[in-house]
């Protein structure tokens, strides 16, 4: 696979995945260089289903490989939840501001605060289908802190360490994330 494509029009997103596949010699290519791509709902039930949809999607419309990913928020205390819906937990519309103060809302009283953030890369290309998970451990402290990052990252905690995802360098939280090993195991299979 020399060329692949990227089901997202997220410009962070793309120059990462870009630049950890330069090394392979593989031209990434995303969504952006697709205008004709409609945004495709996640409206499966599981990470790996949304991201399959996706990958499905792109790569019979552009005919190349194509790689997505669907990231949740999985609290202990909560049975999972937000999970599937992490984007959308306090609504359709809802901002990052939103989903926190819902999240922090819902956990209020509550002592287990284990959580993890876990992620779906999918590989798509005729009959190859490969689903690569990451995961990442920690909890969920009481109040925000830090401003970098986005969503959740200013009230979880990665395990092993006592700054949240939204104070941490990002090159720290790239190595440690859910996305950042779900695409290193992404990287070794296309080695």
């Amino acid at each position: 696979m020399k060329r692949l494509v990227l089901a997202s029009r997220n410009k962070h997103k793309i120059e990462e995945l870009r630049d950890l596949l330069r090394p392979l010699g593989i031209d990434l290519l995303s969504a952006l260089d697709f205008p004709e791509l409609e945004e495709v709902v996640e409206d499966k039930d599981t990470l790996e289903g949304n991201a399959l949809k996706k990958a499905r999607y792109v790569s019979a419309m552009t005919g190349l490989p194509a790689v997505s990913d669907d990231t949740g928020l999985e609290v202990d205390a909560l049975a999972g939840a937000p999970g599937v819906y992490s984007a959308r937990y306090a609504g359709e519309d809802a901002t990052y501001g939103d989903n926190v103060r819902k999240l922090l809302s819902e956990m209020d009283g509550k002592s287990n605060r284990r959580a993890r953030f876990r992620t779906a890369v999918a590989l798509v290309h005729d009959s190859l289908e490969e689903v690569f998970e990451g995961i990442c451990p920690g909890q969920i402290i009481r109040e925000e802190k830090g401003d970098k990052g986005f969503g959740y990252d200013p009230v979880f905690m990665p395990e092993g360490y006592e700054r949240t995802f939204a104070e941490l360098d990002s090159e720290v939280k790239n190595r440690i994330s859910h996305r950042g090993r779900a695409i290193q195991k992404l990287i070794e299979y296309l080695k």
